[in-house]
């Protein structure tokens, strides 16, 4: 179902983030995300000179690789547009993520590493979507791999619970996925 109707209005910013999993050949798996912000105006800028409505403001585009344990092989980072000449320059240190695992903490992870001074601010907050991608990329191999080895482990507290109102401790889902960590009350 769509919004309501708007009001009379014309576009002044347009942010387009896309991001798409890849399950690879080689058994690895590609995580991109693609950032484009265009301007309904034109605008002076210092170093592009006018940029023209509809034309990037931001393009941006990183890739990272992981294996079946969430754990990042390769990294890549480029941006085509940004306000600054230097805006380029950091994408190499997006590199710091080789070897990083995506787990419970990686937003904090990522921001320690590469926020601030020590990243692209619009990189940054790609990433942790991102890693919400690498885990739906990978759901249902990871399913079926915990599910062949339920008979061998105990199983600990899902990271998802409470991470939203359909997943809370004393919710439905949980007591029918992980009846052992429901919360809610006692039939």
């Amino acid at each position: 179902m769509p919004l309501s109707a708007p009001a009379a209005r014309k576009t002044r910013h347009d942010r387009s983030l896309r991001m798409i999993g890849y399950e690879r050949e080689d058994g690895l798996w590609d995580i991109e995300a693609h950032l484009c912000d265009v301007r309904g105006y034109d605008i002076d800028n210092a170093w592009r000179g006018r940029i023209e409505a509809g034309a990037p403001y931001h393009d941006m585009w990183i890739r990272f690789t992981v294996d079946e344990t969430l754990t990042i092989q390769e990294v890549e980072a480029l941006i085509d547009a940004g306000p600054y000449r230097a805006c380029p320059d950091i994408s190499d240190g997006f590199a710091v993520l080789k070897g990083e695992r995506i787990a419970p903490g990686w937003n904090q992870r990522v921001r320690t590493l590469l926020g601030g001074a020590k990243g692209c601010v619009h990189l940054v907050q790609m990433l942790g979507p991102m890693g919400t991608v690498a885990y739906q990329t990978l759901g249902g191999k990871r399913v079926l791999d915990a599910q062949d080895a339920a008979d061998k482990r105990v199983r600990t507290r899902p990271p998802r619970l409470n991470s939203c109102h359909v997943l809370a401790a004393d919710g439905e889902e949980v007591k029918k996925r992980w009846p052992e960590f429901y919360t809610g009350p006692k039939d």
